[in-house]
């Protein structure tokens, strides 16, 4: 069934990952400098914290999934948490980068609690927002065009803190660098960012809407949700490929530092741009997120013509066959690392409007089985998986680092040196190659999944539910 959405309402939901991606970027780039740097606490202690957080924050998204699937109001069962969550998210997110004069111990305990309901605060408005999309069009295509202009807007979001964060901070900070000044510039600049995603968070409530109901016979059954869910294999095997893709993303981007620090020859190289010097590693992180949107542009372009299953295959592919290729690279090949970071970047930000939009497809699917829909539950699930991958492929950064005989802060010998050059091409490539063999199991054609809309329609209909 064809159910057209406007470039209005497709901006709109675009907004919500521009406001959420523009905080992820904080966290996974900035907020370790600022607890150690700024706050005053131990790398070792904020390390341990970030683990403890993230798997409260990895088990509580299916909890929120279930509780969104049972919401009813007048606005649908997700819009309402953008409306009611998107001023705690934003005052959470100030507090977060605030440091009050406390004790070593007081600060460890204020940087626990506001970073814990940062990320609760953060699940509870963005895994809605993510099931949104599978209630406002029962079009798989409309579904990936709404997946592109999601990740679009969250590369957007992501570019516009790593272009501006640090300037602002100087500017809030009137060009000082003591710890105070630091303090104040860290979090009038925070301000603006949160001022920003509440606006964006706002304006997706009030351009979107859903259009996919419960079936009305449905009854609240968690067991029944988590049986259906359990007989999934489309989920399942969409889970391992998106967990695979996860894995080769955070593998790269967390090897990048250490890539150009230990084996390029250092951040001190870089390039000048408008006035401006650029390290390395700086400029590489940089044009990967640009080079992202590009992807998810194309995304939509190729997976109209080909299919979501065969765009994720020949992107998963080429990027395994580049990765092999940066192998070769030495740190003379400047302009070969930078054009293979750009095309890798393509490859990757394509995959992420397929997953998503075929969690989607599969939340239709499981209707279509079961007769019940769990939509927040799938795509919450779904969160949970994207969350494990960055995880475990953080951890597998760690792990390889050490068993290569790394130490930081110090000359590398020839085998730390191959190790951090096997995270940047060899490992992820096999981690790319593997989500290729998952996905080849996946049944869900966009040729059937038209067919299975169709009849899903036929089926709202009968009901006596409106088209759009």
């Amino acid at each position: 069934m064809k159910q057209a959405l406007s470039l209005k309402e497709k901006i709109g939901y675009g907004f919500g990952d521009f406001a959420s991606s523009m905080f992820w970027k904080l966290f996974s780039v900035y907020l370790l400098y600022y607890y150690t740097d700024v706050f005053g606490i131990a790398a070792g202690v904020v390390g341990t914290m970030f683990l403890i957080t993230r798997i409260w924050d990895t088990a509580l998204d299916p909890l929120i999934g279930v509780l969104s699937d049972r919401t009813q109001t007048r606005w649908g069962k997700f819009r309402p948490y953008l409306l009611w969550v998107a001023v705690p998210f934003g005052l959470i997110g100030v507090l977060t980068f605030t440091a009050p004069e406390f004790s070593s111990t007081g600060k460890i305990i204020y940087a626990y609690v506001t970073y814990t309901l940062m990320m609760m605060i953060y699940s509870a408005i963005n895994v809605p927002y993510a099931s949104l999309m599978g209630v406002m069009s029962a079009d798989t295509r409309e579904r990936t065009a709404l997946s592109t202009f999601r990740f679009v807007f969250a590369f957007a979001g992501s570019i516009l803190v790593l272009g501006s964060a640090e300037s602002l901070v100087e500017w809030f900070s009137d060009g000082k660098t003591d710890q105070q000044a630091l303090k104040t510039g860290w979090q009038a600049s925070i301000a603006v960012y949160a001022l920003i995603a509440v606006v964006l968070f706002y304006l997706t409530f009030a351009w979107t809407r859903e259009r996919i109901t419960d079936l009305p016979a449905q009854k609240s059954n968690l067991s029944a949700d988590l049986k259906d869910l359990a007989r999934n294999k489309p989920w399942f095997i969409l889970l391992g490929a998106g967990v695979c893709t996860l894995i080769f993303n955070s593998l790269r981007d967390g090897s990048a530092v250490y890539y150009f620090k230990y084996y390029f020859g250092g951040n001190s190289q870089g390039i000048a741009l408008l006035g401006m010097q650029f390290s390395y590693s700086t400029l590489y992180l940089v044009l990967g997120q640009a080079a992202n949107i590009v992807g998810v542009v194309l995304a939509k372009l190729v997976s109209d013509r080909t299919g979501k299953k065969n765009t994720f295959i020949g992107a998963m592919l080429l990027a395994t066959a580049l990765s092999i290729v940066f192998y070769l690279c030495s740190p003379q090949d400047v302009f070969l690392v930078f054009a293979l970071q750009i095309l890798i970047s393509i490859c990757a930000g394509s995959i992420f409007p397929l997953l998503w939009s075929m969690y989607a497809d599969i939340a239709d699917y499981s209707e279509w089985k079961t007769g019940r829909r769990a939509t927040g539950l799938i795509f919450s699930s779904s969160s949970m998986s994207q969350k494990l991958g960055w995880t475990l492929g953080g951890a597998l950064t760690g792990w390889i680092l050490a068993s290569y005989g790394f130490q930081a802060n110090a000359v590398q010998n020839e085998a730390a040196q191959t190790g951090i050059r096997y995270m940047m091409s060899l490992i992820p490539a096999a981690g790319s190659l593997l989500s290729v063999g998952i996905i080849l199991f996946y049944k869900l054609s966009d040729t059937y999944m038209i067919d299975l809309s169709k009849e899903l329609s036929r089926r709202r209909e009968a009901r006596g539910e409106p088209r759009n």
